[in-house]
C-alpha cells in the first residue's frame, strides 16, 4: 500500500474481519465495504456481499486491480503475510497454455466466464480468511503452549522452595530435640 501511494495510485479497500476493520477505520483509507463477525466457523455466503462491492468495481473500471492481502498458513510456527493479484487474472506463462483449443461452449463464454470468475474470487477469498482463521488459532495455540510451560516453571520452583522451607523447619527441629536432649 506504501509503494501505490508513493506513486499517486488511489487505493479502495474492502474490510473482511474485526482486526482489519479496527485497523482501517481510522485511516484515510478509501473503505468500499467491510463485513466482520466471521467466528470459528465461516461460511462462504458471509463474504458474497463484500466481494461482489469488489468485483462489481472492478468490472465497472472504478479500481483496476484487485489484490487479496492475507496470512498464508504454513504450520503451526509460520504463518506469512501475502499479498496476490485476484483480478485481472495473471497470464500463466506454463508450457501448457502455449496450446490453443477452440471449443464450442453453450451458453455464451461470456456468461460461463462470469459464472466462473464469481466463483473462483469468493473461493480464493474465502481461503484466505480460512488461513487468517487457522493462523489465528495456532498463534493461539503457541501463546497457550508457552504459558503453560511458563506456569508449570513457576510450579516447579514454588514446590522447590516449599521443599527447601520444609526441610530447614525439620532440620532446624531435629537440632531443638538434640539440644534439648544434650542438656538433660
Amino acid at each position: 500500500m506504501q509503494e501505490f501511494s508513493k506513486q499517486n495510485v488511489g487505493i479502495k479497500v474492502v474490510l473482511l474481519g474485526t482486526k482489519a476493520s479496527g485497523y482501517f477505520n481510522h485511516s484515510n483509507i478509501d473503505v468500499m465495504a467491510q463485513q466482520a463477525g466471521f467466528g470459528d466457523d465461516p461460511k462462504p455466503e458471509k463474504l458474497v456481499g463484500a466481494i461482489k462491492v469488489m468485483t462489481d468495481a472492478f468490472l465497472k473500471g472504478e479500481v483496476d486491480a484487485i489484490y487479496l492481502a492475507c496470512n498464508s498458513f504454513k504450520n503451526t510456527m509460520v504463518q506469512i503475510p501475502t499479498v496476490s493479484q485476484l483480478l485481472p487474472l495473471v497470464r500463466s506463462d506454463d508450457e501448457t497454455s502455449k496450446h490453443h483449443w477452440d471449443y464450442l461452449y453453450e451458453p455464451e463464454p461470456e456468461s460461463i466466464l462470469k459464472v466462473v470468475l464469481d466463483r473462483y474470487v469468493v473461493q480464493m477469498v474465502y481461503q484466505a480468511v480460512l488461513e487468517n482463521l487457522a493462523s489465528e488459532q495456532a498463534a493461539r495455540m503457541v501463546a497457550m503452549k508457552a504459558a503453560t510451560d511458563n506456569a508449570e516453571s513457576l510450579v516447579s520452583d514454588l514446590q522447590l522452595e516449599y521443599n527447601k522451607a520444609r526441610q530447614a523447619g525439620i532440620t532446624m527441629e531435629l537440632n531443638d530435640i538434640v539440644s534439648g536432649a544434650s542438656a538433660v
